[in-house]
């Protein structure tokens, strides 16, 4: 692929600085007890969590959805790397004074909801500058390359507050950590400027017309269930995702309070760190092997295959619950689940008119939003504090199995269905 012609290296660079940025800024944060779920003793403790970082974009996600179909889309993503290292400088004095209240909390959620307006720009662009067929391989690069670069941005961010420690209080110190970040955002703005303004779209954009919202939020949902298929990859996705998030749940809760001793938090953090990194491992492999399996049973086909494919591993926990074989699980499952982000991404950038490719992929955001606060909230009800339970991985392992039967099925899930392209 000539990344120089198709533009993909520009918006490669903007995605990665950005999401390097975010794990150095998470990095920052992983003190305060609000934004880091995996720091919970209880699962109605966790689902809070995940609930508080996750709903505020489900609110505004209709709104950013029509932005970036009316107006250019690499002025939104330019502004909004600006707009949000200007409200790290708010959140870096916040802790620099020992700030943990709701003034904090309100700045570090507009951060999070401005990430997502800049994710869905990316991708509702991406389609713009690579050739349909390779549209797969290219949101594998992004998408696990933004996730590699999460985990080194929040290695650098852990490194950066050892050091800053020894001389700097621990408020101070991620006070630095925050610049550091804020610096990373404007950096991630200065590289748009090398994208053009019409880029990434929209095409044919009316900037006199500014109306935004549900109207045409929902006018965008109905473009999006006319194209069936497109319509039941993102259900798909958000189940599978949502199904990702119990099962993460799960294995902090097993690892905080059952493979090591509670009183040890430090220890069960450790071991949840490696589990993610097994998980990590998974990622890289669902996105390596994607693009190629792809050529022999096309996008539709693997996104079934996919869902099913890491079930098994589920029933061999239930049959022998213990440490290898959830990791096992989490490797396998999130191999298939980035496998099935990576090929519906590209179905629906297929699929899916430029007009509306921005709303869409906001109520994508919106689905998968939902689906993790719902999978985060049956965790909850179903998992005891020990995390040990075998309903749960049964629960998963069938909604995965219905939605690859029933839901997936080729009557309504074909390569049959016309794009609006």
């Amino acid at each position: 692929m000539n990344f120089a012609r198709s533009g993909l290296s520009k918006l490669l660079a903007v995605r990665w600085v950005g999401q390097i940025t975010d794990g150095v800024f998470q990095s920052a944060l992983a003190s305060f007890v609000l934004f880091s779920p995996e720091r919970q003793a209880n699962p109605r403790a966790a689902a809070l969590a995940f609930c508080v970082v996750l709903l505020p974009y489900s609110i505004v996600g209709p709104y950013v959805g029509t932005l970036l179909d009316k107006f250019s889309r690499q002025r939104i993503i330019q502004y909004a790397n600006y707009f949000r290292a200007i409200n790290l400088l708010i959140i870096g004095f916040l802790i620099n004074q020992g700030s943990t209240g709701a003034l904090l909390t309100l700045f570090v959620l507009i951060s999070f909801g401005v990430n997502r307006l800049i994710l869905s720009g990316l991708s509702a662009g991406l389609p713009l500058v690579v050739l349909k067929e390779r549209l797969v391989g290219a949101n594998a690069l992004a998408v696990t390359g933004g996730t590699i670069g999460v985990v080194i941005g929040g290695g650098i961010g852990i490194g950066a507050k050892k050091f800053f420690d020894i001389q700097l209080s621990s408020d101070r110190s991620d006070g630095l950590i925050i610049l550091i970040a804020c610096l990373g955002y404007l950096f991630s703005g200065i590289l748009v400027r090398r994208v053009r303004r019409f880029e990434i779209g929209p095409k044919d954009v009316d900037e006199a017309k500014q109306d935004a919202g549900w109207k045409e939020m929902i006018e965008g949902f109905n473009i999006l269930r006319a194209q069936g298929d497109s319509l039941r990859g993102i259900v798909a996705t958000a189940i599978q995702r949502g199904g990702l998030t119990s099962l993460t749940m799960m294995v902090l809760l097993l690892e905080r309070n059952t493979y090591h001793a509670s009183t040890n938090p430090d220890a069960g953090l450790s071991g949840f760190a490696l589990m993610l990194s097994i998980a990590g491992c998974g990622i890289a492999l669902g996105a390596f092997i994607t693009p190629f399996i792809v050529q022999i049973f096309g996008r539709h086909l693997w996104i079934r295959i996919a869902m099913v494919v890491g079930t098994p591993s589920l029933l061999l926990y239930i049959a022998f619950p213990n440490v290898y074989t959830i990791g096992f699980a989490a490797f396998l499952l999130a191999a298939c689940g980035q496998a099935v982000k990576v090929t519906n991404d590209a179905l629906v950038q297929t699929k899916i008119h430029d007009e509306f490719r921005g709303r869409v992929f906001a109520f994508y955001d919106m689905a998968v939003n939902a689906a993790i606060v719902i999978g985060a909230g049956v965790a909850a009800i179903v998992l005891p504090i020990s995390g040990e339970s075998l309903l749960l991985p049964l629960l998963i392992f069938a909604a995965y199995l219905f939605t690859s039967i029933f839901l997936l099925r080729n009557a309504s899930f074909s390569f049959h269905s016309r794009p609006t392209t």
